[in-house]
């Protein structure tokens, strides 16, 4: 992918925590790729109207929603806070919409929070 070989390389790879690609387990994924953090997702991407027909014709509670689809967003990359404004201005050059959608901050056990549309899903 360019935009991450570009990103390590003006960035340097060190700054970089983790990448993960939101599919097969979508937004929860994360949780087998983390220990002892909170992640905190509260500023996701709109959700394409394709996942809202989808929970609609087929009656899929939110939170299993946000289990199995990636809800709209592919690539998920954790990287120090200080760093973020700048690959997102690398995704900017590339024509890739790209924004900080949360947080991970501290836990004594793995924990996932997704606020989005007015409801809050945890794991």
């Amino acid at each position: 992918a360019p935009v991450l070989n570009t990103a390590f390389n003006e960035m340097g790879k060190e700054h970089f925590r983790g990448i993960i690609h939101c599919t097969g387990g979508a937004q929860t994924k994360v949780l087998k790729f983390c220990d002892g953090v909170h992640i905190i997702k509260d500023s996701l991407f709109d959700t394409p109207p394709l996942f809202k027909e989808i929970q609609k014709s087929s009656g899929t509670s939110g939170k299993e929603m946000y289990e199995v689809f990636n809800m709209g967003h592919r690539m998920e990359i954790y990287l120090d806070e200080s760093r973020a404004d700048e690959l997102v201005a690398i995704s900017d050059s590339y024509g890739i919409d790209a924004k900080v959608i949360g947080r991970v901050e501290s836990s004594d056990r793995n924990q996932l929070t997704i606020a989005h549309n007015g409801q809050t899903f945890e794991w």
